[in-house]
């Protein structure tokens, strides 16, 4: 087992903190907290100032995002493209933005400049020699088992981090997975909205009215990383999970499938009718800032990954309509004076329509399920930093002895979560030390994600 380099999570959590609002701390709150503060508009001596505006390019790569002044960016609705700034785009599924500013990180207002930079009316690239998009790795597609459209609405990052960048998935859809050549080293982050709601509905920035756009149930997060593995992460929204739209259970869920075989830290799956809301079903489950529980898969260098959207009560297409009722019976009577008055009597004597369906349940539902109460506070971050570092062999078993849990009950709620310490007695025996070794990798990894 190799205990050469592990990805210093912690460390640059530590970093992220100094350098980001104490929002940063709360990943998605973040992102909430931030995006009606980052689009304000250029102003001098407190006067607007009108300037120069540039347009989205005409381009097969480049999806143009609604709205009034941002005329095709991925951007505010109400927020232009002026002289002097930086404008972030969409590009279409599968792959990312290639134009940013250079030598920029993500320290805010800094992970703002992506996209173009509007020069006099003129939208410039930062680097000549790059498209506007490349191919993301490839390594995950979005699989709907629903039978009705479901949108994965994509993160703008550098940008303001509203998910506004459209994914509309009918079957599968390949979706955008950064390599380590994207800036920063960041993710791609999606917010997924339940089965029937389309990106212009689902991909625009909403309110806690309904479930949809940055108040849909989970989230999802996937990137590639130096030696090939992708890690894949799926999560409850927090900032749904604190609203109302909680009293209300999903009726559908989302999982991680393998189908070449081979990744660690399977199964990895929210499946509210089996597990609850705020359950999280995985040989390694993790809390993050907002009582938020995840879970990470990694996905092997050569392999590929699917996010599953199912409906939790195991149908696979759309809803059927509910049964009519049957008819009442009804009595006519008919006279005249010719013949003495007879009556005749209809009913229906057929019966309502039936439908029955299986309920998806988790392997085994009356078993323990291990999990970890702690509530680590990189569980929160909004991104993912893939710089590596060099620990000891000692170093490396004080994290695996942290990151693997004991087993708690399965049915344990987020809303009743209390901090303990956690062991790697037990936990994930069947796969042995080096599926775990990869499980812990995959968690610190993943710290940032979210």
């Amino acid at each position: 087992m190799r205990f050469a380099t592990l990805q210093a999570a912690v460390g640059s959590a530590s970093v992220l903190f100094a350098a980001q609002p104490v929002t940063a701390t709360h990943g998605h709150r973040h992102a909430h907290d931030q995006y009606a503060k980052r689009h304000s508009h250029n102003r001098d001596g407190g006067l607007i100032v009108k300037r120069s505006s540039c347009s989205l390019p005409d381009h097969p790569d480049l999806v143009r995002v609604p709205g009034a002044v941002n005329n095709g960016f991925a951007m505010s609705p109400d927020e232009p493209c002026e002289d002097g700034k930086w404008c972030p785009y969409a590009c279409v599924p599968g792959k990312v933005m290639a134009q940013w500013e250079p030598n920029s990180s993500y320290v805010y207002p800094e992970s703002m400049n992506g996209g173009l930079f509007c020069n006099d009316g003129t939208p410039e690239k930062a680097f000549d020699d790059q498209p506007y998009c490349v191919d993301g790795t490839g390594t995950v597609k979005a699989v709907n088992k629903c039978g009705k459209v479901v949108s994965f609405c994509q993160t703008v990052l550098p940008g303001n981090e509203a998910m506004i960048i459209p994914t509309n998935v009918d079957s599968e859809q390949t979706i955008a997975v950064p390599g380590v050549k994207y800036w920063a080293k960041t993710a791609a982050h999606y917010y997924i909205n339940e089965p029937g709601v389309d990106s212009s509905k689902g991909c625009v920035w909403g309110d806690p009215s309904q479930p949809i756009g940055n108040w849909s149930p989970y989230v999802a997060g996937a990137n590639t990383v130096d030696n090939g593995d992708t890690y894949v992460k799926i999560a409850w929204n927090p900032i749904w999970l604190e609203s109302g739209l909680s009293n209300k259970e999903p009726n559908f869920g989302i999982r991680v499938a393998c189908p070449g075989g081979g990744c660690n830290g399977m199964p990895c799956a929210i499946n509210p009718a089996s597990n609850g809301i705020g359950g999280v079903e995985s040989p390694v489950k993790t809390v993050g800032v907002g009582g938020a529980n995840f879970c990470v898969v990694t996905v092997p260098k050569g392999k590929t990954a699917n996010l599953e959207v199912f409906y939790t009560d195991g149908s696979t297409g759309p809803k059927p309509a509910p049964p009519k009722p049957p008819k009442p019976s009804t009595t006519s009577t008919t006279s005249t004076t010719a013949a003495p008055t007879t009556s005749s009597t209809t009913s229906s004597s057929s019966e309502a329509p039936t439908t029955s369906s299986s309920i998806l349940s988790s392997s085994s539902s009356s078993e323990a399920e291990p999990s970890s109460t702690e509530e680590h506070p990189w569980g929160g971050i909004f991104r993912e930093n893939t710089t590596y570092t060099t620990i000891s062999k000692e170093e490396y078993s004080s994290i695996i002895t942290t990151a693997v849990p004991s087993s708690t009950a399965a049915s344990e709620k987020p809303e009743s979560v209390s901090s303990s310490t956690s062991k790697n007695d037990g936990a994930a025996p069947d796969q042995g030390g080096t599926a775990i070794a990869g499980l812990v990798v995959a968690l610190v990894a993943a710290a940032a994600l979210y």
